[in-house]
Formats: structure tokens, C-alpha cells, sequence
């Protein structure tokens, strides 16, 4: 019956569809058309079926009408074929195919020209492999045909070359089988008299070298040299070949450089006067930098040489003629030949120059001495293209140097020899090379100086204080010359914008209504995009016009200036919503920062926030503009709007939008802190009814928001604390028994218990907390308990209580309660029928008290906390160390000598009372004056530690590297020198113990011990070459420690890390474990080559400067192809290497993309086959499809036909389908958040 329907159908449709071919042979053009018109129509519909006949009778009707005598008939019916190939059979293809190949050679140049649209449709819709391949040979066996003809015409052959790129470039490798046909047809072209037809046959073979086989790339590039090697007069043309092949060809082309670069140099300085030829020579070496950098290392020298000699061939114009007017008339002044063709050596020396940048990071240092220079002073180039090239090269050696500058640079670094010391040497040059064209009347010229002096700003914060009288003169011309367009504005703004952020305020004073009239004017500008960006500038001008401890006289009458202005824009009702929310957020600052001089504007301003936050669009921008204006120290008076705000704020809360709840309880907790006075008890009701619901493990940040206005409104309004007891308390104490509450959300916590105990209400009593915290550890209940768990509660919630307990105390004014509590707690830990949740609470809570607090009052104490040393239970003796050692915080001298000397008498207890003295001296370092009290007992606490630095076992090992790290942190000049001695020890044990303890030396903040370490610290990474296994691994771990925290140290010994790094990720060590019947395959270098590649993504993010990006790529690859972990850390270096030189991803893209290939196709079982682990299978997956997310937005990456089939692959798949489509979406919400961030 399905057959019969479907045949019914077709039936049908056939039957409509020969009327329409009847109607498409009608003798009246406009009947034709209407047809035609329909049939498209139909053809592009997914249900349409064909049968045999009509299939057959719409192709011929077609192929017909593509001879019309009416043009927009032929149109039409050559805008068919590409729907038709989808919906017939291949051989019906196959024979379009053949007649619009004849029309090709067809006396009617009409009908050549539709017959070449028509074949480039059909190759646009040939998608299925199966149709694609029989059609595309077809294709390329008309045109090779066509191409040897010896009498074709000139414009035949250039559509013939045109479509011939076009079946190589999309359908290179099923036409394999033709390669060396077409290579033979092509190669003579490159001979052949006109210049169109050797450029677009230079295109074609590029294409074709891109699936052609070893053999048939030899041959050609033998063709290419021999002409190279005996020049004749299309020299130019087979120079331009080699510079396409270069771009195509790959790591293939890189193996013929030898031969290939010092014939082209050679041409480069041989040219004479022939400008192209010389031109064409300098861009087959820039493409041979930007597609075979590793290759052209050795010629890197040579080609700056010959890009800096070339970038100043300027034979017919003397510069220093030029007349040194105030502005620079480009219209006037520019010197004009049409036959002088040297500018397009210039330009091509500048691009050549900005790949070597682009391509060779590490050589920054050089570029800076031998490159910049030349480039400064080449700013006054007179052609207008060439001078943007240059501004292009020097903004991408600026851009090089922001993506490898650190985080922090530290004072004593910027004194060294670095690129950026260099830059700020040259800082006056490059001013005073771009002061005359600020001025230029081209937009162009003006809008690239201001690009590259914010880039400049941007790099080095601060290096334009001295130019302020310079620059902003040309911004201020730039904005308010008349009939400006808005690029120019737009990016005058954008400068100004990175000056006011990048400099002191007191730089811009003397300017500044200058400045804001400029800006102003922008404001009330007709273009939204203009007004945008005018007002981000207004806000910054804010904190500019008003700086902290600021006396100018002019704050009034300027801030009532930008006040008018912002406020025209934030009545606008029909604006773009960027308009809307900027002159939001620029008003909030405004009155943030000066509201006590616009008394009378901010009740016309206040009312206006109070209706954008009841806009749905704009509330979220609005609460965020409140909450700056809320916690000013200017105490702005919200009381006009605070009734009708607040009620509406608490709403806010049940939204599913998170960044609006987020700022929502920020803005709740400002007010809160500021203007209770103007709230009312009904009100904040109605507020704490909504926080329990806010208060859960879901979202940890809200619900430490939501505890922090709780915690405000017992010290604002003690009397609204009623009905916390039935609401938020619960909610709290749930939250409290979770895994997840740590770090500042716990702080965040005990500190609302703490508030809740100081308000006063009688249910909220310190006996009564207590009691409530403490209630699951004593009496375990199954709502409380976790599923198949000996403890009363969750590991980390013992914590967590015991914090809260211990802050509790400590706040406690009644010393007979808190006494009680420390009494009950000791009680407990002496009495035999006590639960190990009970012990471990106990101890916790007086480790909690001990380490703010003397306790050695109670005398007992330390045997009975050591007592909990012969537990049965680990995370007892766990906490009972813990307890010990804060307990000896609060009485050093009492505890620390008793600890010492158990550590030497008791071996058994050895491992838990190193873990107290690691708790002492953690604590003891917070301090200085307890660091001052620690210094006496140094040499006896290193003494003890050093001869427990060949322990047999790892954890007590790596206790006393913590503890050595950290005391050498409170006495490095003495200690240090010790501790180089055991770095030859015959023992490996005292070697990885040696080494690990810098890692505990090396911290973010600057230390006095940070010049001493940077003088020792090669010493102790020497040990990346030890022998043993262990000791590698440890250095592996410091090294990665250092170049996070403080690159500085290693930065001038990364020529000696780097090939010991790079080493470890070679290194495998497999052997098979038998476990009973079975074998397993275990790798005891796995551990190394992880920390390895650990190290390498950090080194990635910190010291990029100083590594070959080649050589770094080279083990990437083979970390793709590593097992799991290694493949995460890899993907996560993709990702980084797509921000920072997308360039390298793209040369090594092919072989990036194999193994991500193999990750998509391998099931689960053969990524992770033991164990539970399908979960971190699919994780991995996730990862690899991140790295493809990321590759994905590099420029241009749609041109590389690699790239382009390995999406086809995963789109084809519906698994690696929807994985691609639901992380482009969370790369979005990614993007979202981080905005929110930035913002918030």
C-alpha cells in the first residue's frame, strides 16, 4: 500500500510537472520564464520525486533553453541545473555535463558563458561522493580536452582554468586518476602569452598540488626549477607558481626549499628594474615563511636582510625634499608616476616582514633591534597603501608582544634585554614617525595610527604620558572636523578610550573640556555605533574628570556637561539596545562619582533607573548602574526610589536569569549596608522569603550572596531576624552537610553564623547554633546521613561544621559557653563509646579553636588529641595531626619542642606529627610576628627535617619538602646554600625531596627570597636530567610550579629546560602485570610525560617568547596521539595556540586534525577499556571537539580544504553532529559569562 502511495504520488507531481515543460516550449519568452520560474520552485522542494521519463524530459527541455534567444530565459533555466543534480540520476548528470562541456567550445560567446555558469552550479551541488566522483572526472576529462586544443580562445581557456580550480579545489582526490593528464595540460599555460591565463593556471595548479602524488609533485617542481634555473621571459609567471605551491603544498614544498629559496633570493637582488619581478620573488619568500617556517629557519636572516635593504627602494623620490609643513597634505605633497612600480616592493617587503613576526614569535627580541628600527622610519612612506602595510607590520609586531608578555612583569625583568624594554626605548620614535600622518586627510592613514598607537598604550601602559599634548590635538581634529565619517570616529574614540585606561588622570587635566566637548559631540551623534562607543569613552572620562583626592575647579561644570549629555541619550526611548544599556551604565558611574555636584539632576535621573529596571530588556544593566551608585562613598540619596526599588529587586530573585540574580543580591547587600534606614520590616519580610530557595549546593556563588545579606540585615536591622528560624536557617544548615561548600563560600557561612548569634534574637542564641550544627554528628538521622557511609555526615561537611563551630567560639563573649563547648569537645575524645564521626568533629573543631587561641589550660590536652594517633579510623588520625598542630599554633613554645621530639622517638607516629608541624609552620608563616617567634626554632625544625629527606616513603617526603620550602621562605640566605648541597646526594629520595621543596618557595607575590632563587633555581631544575625516574618527575612538577607563578625565575634558562622537557614526552616504559588470570599493560613513565605536557601548556601561557613554536608543535602532535590524559592537556594547548599564533595551527592543521579525527571515530571501550570510565571518554570527546570549536574561528580556515572535509566527515555523523552543535552553543554561553564577569 506504501508503494502504491508513493507511486500515486509521483504520479502526480509528474503530471504538474509536464505542463510545465509544455509551457517552457511555448513560442512566448514570458511563458518560458513563468515556467521556469515554477519549475525552480518545484525542483527545490525536499519532497519531489521523479520518475524516469520526466527526469529525462526536464533535462533536455533545460539543456534547449540554455541556448534561448531571450538572456533572461538562459539565466534562469542555467539557475535550474543546481537544484536538478540532487534530484536526478547520475548518468542524467553525466550527460549535462557532456553538453555543457561541447557548448564550451561553442562559436556563440553567449552560450559559452552560460555553459561555464552552468557547470560551476553543478559542481557547487555535487555533494554526495557517489555522484561527485563519476561527475567531476567527467568534468576535468572535457577540460583537459578543451585546455590542449590548440587553436582555443583566450577567453575558453580562462573559464576552462576557472572551472578547473574549481573541480581540484573541491574534488582534488577523486579525480586522482586524471592527475597527470591535467598537470600535463596545465604546465605549458605557465608559457602561454597572456598574463590572465598563466595567473589563473598558477591558481589550478596550486589546487591540484594539494591530492597529487609524490611522483606528479616532483615533476612538477622539477618543470617549475628548470625554468627558474634557465630564465626566460615568463620568469615572473613560474615565480608566482612557486608561491602558490608554497601556499598549498605543505610540509611537501618544505623539502624543496633548499633549492628553491636561493634562486628566489638571488632573483630578489638580480631584478634591476623590473619592480614585479623583484616584488613577485619577495612574496614567494613571504609565503615560504608563512606556510614552511620550520623549514626557513636557517633563511630567516637572509630574507629580513633582503626585506630591509628593498622596504627603502624608492629610486625616483628624494624624501628629504619633503617640506616640513604642521600637516601633512597627502593630496598635495604625494608624489605621482604612473610608471613607477616600485611602491608594490615596498608593500611587499612590509607583509614579508609582518610574517616573519607572525610566523617566528621567538625572534621578537631581534625583530625589536634590527626590524623596528627600519620600519619607524619608514612611517613617512609616501604611497598611501604601502604606508598601511607598515602600520600593519609594526601593529602585528605590537600584537606578538601582548600575546607573549606576562601577566606580571617584575621591575627587575623590565630592566633586562627583553622586547619590551626594547619597546619602550623606541616609544619617542614612534610617536614622532606617526605625528605628521595623525593629521593625514585620508580616514585611512589615520584611523591605522590610531590603531597602533592603542596597541601601543595597550602593551605598555603608561608609554604615552609625554605625547598627551601631541595626541590629543589629532583626536580632537578627528572628531569634530565636519562631515567626518563615522569609521574614523568610531575609531578616534576607541583610541582615546585605551589612553584614559592606560594612563594616569592628572596627564589628561589641562585638555579636558577640549576632550569632553569632543566627545560630547560624538554623543549626540546620528549613528548608533558612534554614540556607543562615545558613550564607553564619557564613562571612562568619569574617573578621569574626578580622580581620587582630586581639587579641580573645573569637576562641577564639566560634570554637569556629561550629565546633559547621557541623560539626552538615556531618555531615548527607540535606541539601540547598546545605546540603551551604555548610557545606563555611563550614568551609574556618573553619579557614582559625582553625585554630590548634581544635587538637582538626580531627581531627574533616579526616576529614569527605576523605569528602565521595571524594562525587562534593560533591568539587568539597571541593577548593575544601581549597585555602583548604591556603594559610592558619596552616599548618593536613593530614597526617592528606594520604595517602589526594592520590592521590585526581591522579584528579581525568582528569575531563572543567574547574572540577574547575581547582581540583584549584590545591589540587595549595598543597600542593605547603606540606606536600611529606608527600609522597612514588611519589606525585608518579604525579601528573606525569598532566599531560602537561593540557598542550596546548585549554585554555591548565589547561595554565598544570599548568606551575605542575611548576614547584614542582623547587623543593619537586628529586629527583622524573626523568621530566619523557619526559613533560611534550615536552608543553611541543608547546605552546610554538602560536599560542595568550600573556600570563600564557607568563610562566607561561618561568618552568618556568627552574625546570627551576635543579633539578639532569643532563638538564635549561641547554645541554640550550636545545638542545630552539631545535631547530625551526634544524632545521625537517614535525612542526614550520607547512603553507605560509617560517618554521621558527609567528610567535607565535618569540616564545614567545624568551622562554623570554631568561628562560633571564638566570637563567643560568655566564656563559660564557649568553655562548655571545649569541654564537651575534650570530653568526648576521652570517652571509649564515642563514634569516629563524634572523635573527627571534635578534633577539627579544637584544631579550629587551638589555632586562634591558647588552650593549655586544659592540661590534658595534647594526650588526649594524641590518643586519636591509634584510631582505627584514617580520617581520625587525619584530624587528630590536623588538631595537634593548630592546637601548638596557639603555644609554641609549650607544644613545638614536645612535637620534635615525638617526631625522633616515635617512628610510628612519624607520618601524622610531620603533618603537625607542616600545620605549624603553614600558620606560623601567615604573620610577621609569629614568623618572629618561629625564627628561634629554625635551625632545630631544618636539622630534623633534613634527615628525613631519604624517608622510604613519598607522603612523609613530600611533608618535608613543604616544610624545608616554607622555612626557606623565613631564612632563604641560609638555608638555601644547605639545601644546594644534597642536589649531588647518592640518594634519589634526598634529590626529589631537594627539588620539590622549591616548589613550596615559589609564590605569585613577590619574596625577598626571589633574586636568590633566580640565581640558583638552574641548579636545582639540572635535575630534569637525573637518572631516576622519580626525581625527573618531581622537577617536572617544580618546573611547572615556577613557570606559573613566577616565570621570571626560569625565563633565562629556558635554552637549557626545553630539550630536557621536550625529552620526557619521548620517553615510554612499558612493561605487563599479571593480576591473576589476566595482563595488564602499565607504562611507568606516564606519570613523567604528563607532568611533561603539564608543563608545557603552562610554559605555552608564560614564557611564549622563548620557545620555538615548531619544535614545541612537533610534540603537541605527539601528545594528540598519547593515551587520554595527555590527549586532554594537548587539546587544552590547541585551544591556547588558536589565540595566540593561529598561523602554526593552520601549517600543522593536517596533522592536528588526523588524531582528533581518530578520537571522534574510536569507540568508548577503545579509549578507556577499564574500569568506569566511559564518563571520561566522552569527556575527552568533548575536549577534542572544543579544540575543533576553537580551530574553527581562526580566519580563513574555511579556505583549507583539509578543514573543510574533516567537517563534512563530522557533520555527517550524527553522534559528532550534535556533540559539534551543543559545544558551539556552550562556546557562546561561555562568551556570555565572561562578559557578565567582565562587567560585574
Amino acid at each position: 500500500e506504501g508503494t502504491r502511495r508513493h507511486q500515486a504520488v509521483v504520479s502526480t507531481q509528474s503530471t504538474g510537472i509536464t505542463t510545465l515543460l509544455e509551457k517552457m516550449g511555448d513560442a512566448d519568452k514570458d511563458f518560458r520564464y513563468m515556467a521556469l520560474t515554477d519549475l525552480m520552485s518545484e525542483l527545490q522542494k525536499e519532497s519531489l520525486s521523479l520518475d524516469s521519463d520526466t527526469e529525462e524530459k526536464i533535462c533536455e527541455r533545460l539543456l534547449v533553453l540554455l541556448d534561448d534567444k531571450n538572456g533572461e530565459v538562459q539565466n534562469l533555466a542555467v539557475k535550474c541545473l543546481g537544484p536538478l543534480v540532487g534530484k536526478v540520476k547520475g548518468n542524467r548528470v553525466e550527460n549535462i555535463v557532456d553538453v555543457l562541456g561541447n557548448n564550451m567550445l561553442s562559436q556563440s560567446e553567449q552560450l559559452r558563458g552560460i555553459s561555464t555558469m552552468g557547470l560551476m552550479m553543478v559542481i557547487t551541488e555535487l555533494h554526495s561522493s557517489s555522484l561527485a566522483a563519476p561527475v567531476s572526472r567527467r568534468i576535468c576529462s572535457k577540460l583537459t580536452t578543451a585546455l590542449t586544443y590548440p587553436k582555443l580562445e583566450v577567453q575558453i581557456q580562462l573559464e576552462s582554468l576557472d572551472i578547473m580550480g574549481e573541480v581540484l579545489h573541491k574534488f582534488g582526490s577523486l579525480v586522482a586518476s586524471q592527475h597527470d593528464k591535467v598537470q600535463s595540460a596545465l604546465l605549458p599555460l605557465l608559457a602561454n602569452n597572456r598574463i590572465a591565463v598563466r595567473k589563473r593556471t598558477s591558481v589550478a595548479i596550486g589546487y591540484l598540488v594539494q591530492s597529487i602524488s609524490n611522483g606528479l609533485f616532483e615533476e612538477l617542481i622539477k618543470h617549475v626549477m628548470e625554468n627558474l634555473i634557465t630564465p626566460t621571459k615568463y620568469l615572473q609567471s613560474y615565480i608566482t607558481c612557486i608561491n602558490v605551491i608554497s601556499r598549498h603544498a605543505g610540509h611537501r614544498f618544505g623539502n624543496k626549499l633548499q633549492v628553491i629559496v636561493p634562486k628566489v633570493a638571488e632573483f630578489a637582488h638580480s631584478a634591476g628594474e623590473n619592480d614585479d619581478l623583484r616584488e613577485s620573488a619577495i612574496q614567494v619568500l613571504e609565503s615560504c615563511v608563512l606556510w614552511c617556517p620550520g623549514e626557513m629557519q636557517e633563511f630567516t636572516s637572509q630574507i629580513v636582510d633582503i626585506s630591509l635593504t628593498y622596504i627603502s627602494y624608492d629610486p625616483n623620490y628624494n624624501y628629504e625634499e619633503e617640506q616640513d609643513d604642521e600637516y601633512y597634505d597627502d593630496e598635495e605633497d604625494e608624489y605621482s608616476d604612473d610608471e613607477d612600480m616600485s611602491w608594490k616592493v615596498r608593500r611587499s617587503c612590509a607583509k614579508c616582514l609582518a610574517a616573519i613576526v607572525q610566523a617566528r614569535p621567538e625572534l621578537l627580541g631581534e625583530i625589536y633591534q634590527r626590524v623596528s628600527p627600519v620600519l619607524i622610519a619608514r612611517f613617512k612612506e609616501r604611497e598611501r597603501s604601502v604606508r598601511l602595510d607598515l602600520f600593519n607590520t609594526y601593529s602585528f609586531i605590537l600584537r606578538q608582544t601582548a600575546a607573549t608578555k606576562m601577566a606580571i612583569v617584575p621591575e627587575e625583568e623590565m630592566q633586562d634585554i627583553t622586547p619590551l624594554s626594547h619597546l619602550a626605548e623606541q616609544v619617542d620614535s614612534i610617536v614622532r614617525g606617526l605625528e605628521r600622518q595623525l593629521y593625514d586627510k585620508n580616514d585611512k592613514t589615520r584611523q591605522s595610527c590610531f590603531g597602533l598607537l592603542g596597541e601601543l598604550a595597550t602593551v605598555l601602559p603608561g608609554s604615552l604620558t609625554n605625547y598627551i599634548p601631541i595626541l590629543l590635538p589629532a583626536l580632537h581634529k578627528s572628531l569634530s572636523t565636519k562631515g567626518a565619517s563615522c569609521y574614523i570616529k568610531i575609531s578616534s574614540l576607541s583610541f582615546l578610550r585605551t589612553l584614559l585606561t592606560t594612563h594616569r588622570p592628572e596627564v589628561f587635566q589641562d585638555s579636558l573640556p577640549d576632550t569632553l566637548s569632543c566627545v560630547i559631540g560624538a554623543v549626540q551623534d546620528t549613528f548608533y555605533k558612534v554614540i556607543s562607543e562615545a558613550l564607553l569613552v564619557s564613562e571612562q572620562l568619569v574617573f578621569v574628570i574626578r580622580p581620587p583626592n582630586s581639587n579641580n575647579p573645573q569637576v562641577a561644570e564639566l560634570s554637569v556637561a556629561i550629565f546633559n549629555a547621557t541623560l539626552y541619550r538615556l531618555k531615548e526611548a527607540d535606541l539601540d539596545q547598546e545605546v540603551k544599556e551604555r548610557a545606563i551604565t555611563c550614568m551609574g558611574h556618573l553619579l557614582g562619582n559625582m553625585a554630590d555636584l548634581l544635587h538637582s539632576q538626580l531627581q531627574i535621573a533616579l526616576p529614569l533607573f527605576l523605569d528602565r529596571l521595571r524594562n525587562e530588556i534593560t533591568r539587568l544593566t539597571t541593577v548593575k548602574a544601581l549597585s555602583v551608585i548604591a556603594k559610592s562613598p558619596l552616599n548618593v540619596d536613593l530614597q526617592l526610589i528606594m520604595g517602589d526599588a526594592f520590592p521590585l529587586l526581591g522579584t528579581f530573585l525568582r528569575k531563572t536569569n543567574r547574572a540577574l540574580k547575581l547582581s540583584t543580591l549584590e545591589l540587595l547587600d549595598n543597600i542593605l549596608n547603606k540606606y536600611s534606614s529606608c527600609i522597612t520590616v514588611g519589606m525585608v519580610n518579604e525579601l528573606i522569603d525569598e532566599l531560602p530557595r537561593l540557598i542550596s549546593e546548585s549554585d554555591t556563588h548565589v547561595s554565598q550572596l544570599a548568606l551575605m545579606i542575611v548576614s547584614r540585615l542582623s547587623e543593619t536591622m537586628p529586629q527583622s531576624m524573626d523568621k530566619i528560624p523557619e526559613g533560611v536557617l534550615p536552608a543553611a544548615l541543608t547546605l552546610i552537610r554538602s560536599p560542595l561548600l568550600q573556600g570563600s563560600a564557607l568563610v562566607t557561612m561561618s561568618n552568618f553564623f556568627c552574625s546570627l548569634a551576635k543579633s539578639g534574637n532569643p532563638r538564635l542564641t549561641f547554645v541554640e547554633l550550636v545545638q542545630h550544627l552539631t545535631n547530625p554528628v551526634y544524632n545521625p538521622s537517614p535525612a542526614t546521613q550520607p547512603a553507605n557511609s560509617p560517618l554521621s555526615v558527609h567528610k567535607q561537611a565535618f569540616y564545614s561544621t567545624s568551622s562554623c563551630v570554631s568561628a562560633l567560639v571564638l566570637n563567643c563573649a560568655n566564656s563559660t559557653e564557649y568553655q562548655g563547648v571545649i569541654t564537651k569537645l575534650l570530653d568526648n575524645l576521652q570517652s571509649s563509646d564515642m563514634s569516629s564521626s563524634v572523635r573527627l568533629f571534635a578534633l577539627l573543631t579544637l584544631g579550629g579553636v587551638g589555632k586562634h587561641r591558647d588552650l593549655s589550660e586544659h592540661k590534658n590536652l595534647q594526650d588526649v588529641i594524641m590518643s586519636s594517633f591509634n584510631s582505627s579510623t584514617e580520617e581520625v588520625k587525619s584530624a587528630a595531626s590536623y588538631a595537634l598542630g593548630n592546637v601548638s599554633v596557639g603555644n609554641l613554645n609549650l607544644y613545638l619542642p614536645i612535637i620534635l621530639s615525638e617526631i625522633q622517638t616515635n617512628p610510628k607516629r612519624q607520618y601524622l606529627l610531620l603533618h603537625s608541624l607542616k600545620e605549624i609552620i603553614t600558620s606560623m608563616s601567615e604573620k610577621e610576628e609569629s614568623i618572629e617567634l618561629l625564627k628561634n626554632y629554625v635551625p632545630n625544625v631544618w636539622s630534623l627535617l633534613t634527615r628525613y629527606m631519604e624517608t622510604e616513603e613519598e607522603g612523609s617526603r613530600k611533608i618535608v619538602a613543604a616544610c624545608l620550602g616554607k622555612l626557606m621562605l623565613i631564612d632563604h640566605e641560609t638555608l638555601i646554600p644547605e639545601l644546594l648541597a644534597y642536589i649531588t646526594s647518592p640518594s634519589s629520595e634526598a634529590r626529589s625531596t631537594v627539588v620539590t621543596a622549591i616548589k613550596y618557595t615559589v609564590k605569585e607575590d613577590p619574596q625577598p627570597i626571589d633574586n636568590m632563587l633566580r640565581t640558583h633555581i638552574g641548579q636545582f631544575l639540572s635535575l630534569l636530567r637525573d637518572e631516576d625516574l622519580n626525581v625527573r618527575r618531581m622537577a617536572l612538577v617544580t618546573l611547572n610550579s615556577t613557570a606559573h607563578n613566577k616565570p621570571a625565575l626560569i625565563r633565562d634558562h629556558m635554552d637549557e629546560i626545553l630539550p630536557n622537557l621536550y625529552k620526557e614526552t619521548t620517553i615510554k616504559l612499558k612493561r605487563e602485570v599479571e593480576m591473576g588470570p589476566y595482563k595488564y599493560p602499565v607504562d611507568d613513565a606516564l606519570d613523567n610525560r604528563k607532568a611533561a605536557f603539564e608543563c608545557m601548556y603552562t610554559v605555552l601561557q608564560s614564557c611564549m617568547d622563548r620557545v620555538n613554536i615548531f619544535q614545541f608543535l612537533d610534540h603537541v602532535e605527539m601528545g594528540l596521539k598519547d593515551v587520554p590524559d595527555i590527549k586532554m592537556l594537548t587539546y587544552l594547548m590547541v585551544l591556547r595556540l588558536v589565540h595566540i599564533n593561529p598561523n602554526a595551527i593552520l601549517l600543522k592543521l593536517e596533522s592536528i586534525l588526523e588524531p582528533l579525527r581518530d578520537t571522534f571515530q574510536s569507540k568508548l571501550k577503545d579509549i578507556c577499556p577499564i574500569g568506569q570510565e566511559v564518563e571520561k571518554a566522552q569527556e575527552l570527546k568533548r575536549s577534542a571537539m572544543r579544540a575543533v570549536v576553537a580551530i574553527n574561528k581562526i580566519p580563513d580556515i574555511e579556505k583549507m580544504p583539509v578543514f573543510i572535509d574533516f567537517m563534512k566527515k563530522l557533520r555527517a555523523n550524527k553522534e559528532t553532529d550534535l556533540l559539534l552543535e551543543q559545544e558551539l552553543q556552550a562556546n557562546q554561553a561561555s562568551y556570555d559569562d565572561m562578559v557578565f564577569s567582565m562587567d560585574h
